[in-house]
């Protein structure tokens, strides 16, 4: 599948330290060390509506690691699905009279033009569900073989996951069995689904019925479930030593939790990432932004309206990336006034040395995203320029650099 067109990003003088991230499992922040190559898998959108504010927040969150990685001189291996064959993509075609196709290419194709418009740095590899089935059948049919995952009697005899099929299961969201029973059955799953040996036990391929998509396989036609797709993508297109799996909180369980220990199982191994990572919800009008709840904020119709992406880039940057937070107009004001005083600031013909000012924004970002302090620092430098002047003539330009470099807003 296609993603989008790379902007061009402009090398910075000099280089910050090592990049700390928040590690889920961990709960703690603690330095990230890939090899020469970083590897990151996050999760995509399943295409049945737009893109609003939460999953740009989200994807922007990673677009800073990636970018902060350039800066370090590492290589990126950044791979991301679309979840193109799903209930809810499916529910909403049947209500809309369309084929389930249309709109999810419809949807994909409204989501790159959002991603470039944002100056989000594509993945290497976009992968769609529908791409992958040869890998998630073969990943299916290693924990049949395994005892991992087992079959339903029945008129659908679906595959499921158990849950206890490895010991460390639960250590990458911490939750407690309540905790999880109830995040389980909000977030897709089926704990009182029939025949199951476990509340918990996730789904892993769906028989085929009557009206859906269906593809063959050993154990019978039908359709992958939402968690191994995920792995089976990560695991054949990175493999092992993924440094980063990331994608929204709402994500850390059920989804992430048995994506890692799907892959986990099948490769014997303790983690499937080194590090988890999370983006914090968006909301609006009082609640998380959903597209249940209907409450969103599209980036289409804000571009519609004439309002800049640089705007909404430094909008969500301007609280932190695991913070759950509110858009507002009083954010969008804050954002574009930033701007306007950015660009006058670096459209000086001189201003105060860049070099202190550079060396702080990356120390900021490399310490977990901190973006409301690295955007913090660069506002000083905007207000010593506009209101005291320097003397350096390569100063403007500098800063302007290293805006665009490292937190990809291009003034």
């Amino acid at each position: 599948m296609q993603s989008w067109d790379s902007p061009p990003v402009p090398v910075v003088p000099g280089r910050g330290p090592e990049l700390r991230l928040y590690d889920t499992s961990d709960r703690q922040v603690r330095p990230v060390a890939p090899g020469s190559t970083a590897t990151m898998y996050v999760c995509g959108i399943t295409p049945y509506d737009s893109t609003h504010l939460g999953h740009a927040a989200t994807y922007l969150t990673f677009d800073l690691v990636y970018r902060q990685w350039l800066d370090l001189g590492h290589d990126v291996h950044y791979v991301q699905n679309v979840t193109d064959v799903d209930d809810p993509l499916f529910e909403r075609a049947d209500r809309d009279g369309v084929d389930w196709r249309e709109l999810g290419d419809r949807e994909v194709a409204r989501f790159r033009e959002d991603m470039a418009a944002l100056r989000v740095l594509p993945p290497r590899e976009y992968v769609a569900a529908t791409q992958a089935i040869p890998e998630v059948v073969e990943l299916v049919e290693k924990m049949l073989a395994s005892g991992a995952a087992y079959v339903i009697d029945g008129d659908y005899p679906d595959v499921y996951y158990r849950a206890d099929a490895t010991p460390q299961f639960g250590y990458e969201s911490g939750y407690d069995r309540e905790t999880m029973l109830r995040l389980f059955g909000e977030r897709g799953g089926d704990p009182e689904r029939a025949g199951k040996t476990d509340e918990l036990d996730a789904l892993l391929w769906r028989a085929a019925r009557p009206g859906e998509p269906s593809w063959p396989s050993p154990f019978g036609d039908g359709r992958p479930g939402w968690h191994v797709e995920c792995a089976a993508i990560a695991s054949s297109r990175i493999g092992s030593g993924l440094d980063i799996q990331g994608g929204g909180s709402d994500l850390i369980f059920p989804h992430h939790e048995f994506t890692a220990a799907h892959a986990e199982c099948v490769r014997g191994e303790r983690r499937f990432a080194r590090h988890y990572v999370h983006a914090g919800m968006i909301g609006w009008d009082g609640h998380k932004m959903s597209k249940s709840r209907g409450n969103l904020v599209l980036v289409s119709t804000l571009r519609a309206q004439g309002v800049e992406p640089a705007a909404i880039r430094l909008g969500l940057l301007s609280g932190h990336y695991r913070a759950d937070r509110f858009w507002s107009p009083q954010v969008l004001d804050e954002a574009n006034a930033r701007l306007r005083r950015w660009r006058s600031a670096t459209g000086l013909p001189a201003g105060p040395d860049a070099a202190d000012v550079i060396a702080r924004v990356r120390q900021y970002l490399a310490d977990d995203l901190n973006t409301p302090k690295a955007l913090a620092a660069l506002d000083g430098w905007a207000t010593d320029a506009l209101e005291y002047g320097g003397h350096d003539t390569d100063a403007p330009q500098l800063v302007d650099t290293a805006i665009d470099a490292l937190l990809g807003v291009k003034l």
